[in-house]
């Protein structure tokens, strides 16, 4: 059976999720709140929804969720942990509290995936730049969550992580289109990274 003029064993989608910031944690979602009110008001703007992305990658070898989270525990190889980085600080991620981490997990869990919003975006289904994907995740720049150390105009966040891996990998990012009346913030911090 073929998809377009290939076998479907020669595709691998690679697919985006936007998911509404602080989706099933109550004082994340609160926090993202005052944030983009502060970040609106600031800025003279109407307040939008703030989203954060992840991704899956379907290869032959299996399914990987691929996302930024805080760091649970120590336990990091059980969840496909490919680097580390701080939150806030350089100095406060010494403890794991400050500190996130960026997964490619093997037939893994986005929890909440279930509160992406409309349909996934499919960015590829080459199965050479999914594989690229994967393997540009553990030299993605562990900079500080929540700065711009890299003077890019805004901060850098999990969306940062994916548009860096995306762009890396090969993937047009300039063309993914953000949920109506939202945005990502660091979405465009990763891209300029990448690029540079």
């Amino acid at each position: 059976m073929a998809h377009g003029n290939r076998p479907i064993a020669d595709t691998a989608p690679v697919e985006l999720y936007w998911i509404p910031l602080g989706a099933g944690a109550r004082s994340v979602r609160i926090n993202g709140i005052v944030y983009e009110a502060i970040s609106a008001f600031v800025q003279r703007r109407p307040r939008v929804a703030i989203y954060h992305s992840a991704l899956t990658i379907r290869v032959p070898d299996g399914t990987y969720s691929v996302e930024m989270t805080p760091v649970p525990d120590q336990r990091g190889h059980e969840r496909g942990v490919v680097a580390e980085g701080p939150v806030g600080t350089r100095r406060a991620g010494r403890l794991r509290i400050f500190r996130y981490e960026v997964r490619c997990w093997r037939d893994g869990v986005i929890p909440d995936l279930q509160f992406a919003v409309g349909e996934p975006i499919r960015v590829t289904d080459d199965v050479a730049v999914a594989h690229r994907v994967r393997e540009v995740l553990p030299s993605v720049p562990t900079l500080t969550w929540g700065r711009d150390e890299m003077r890019t105009g805004e901060m850098w966040t999990c969306n940062s992580i994916i548009s860096w891996a995306l762009h890396r990998a090969g993937v047009g990012t300039d063309a993914i289109a953000l949920p109506a009346h939202g945005r990502a913030p660091g979405w465009d911090a990763g891209m300029h990274v990448a690029k540079g």
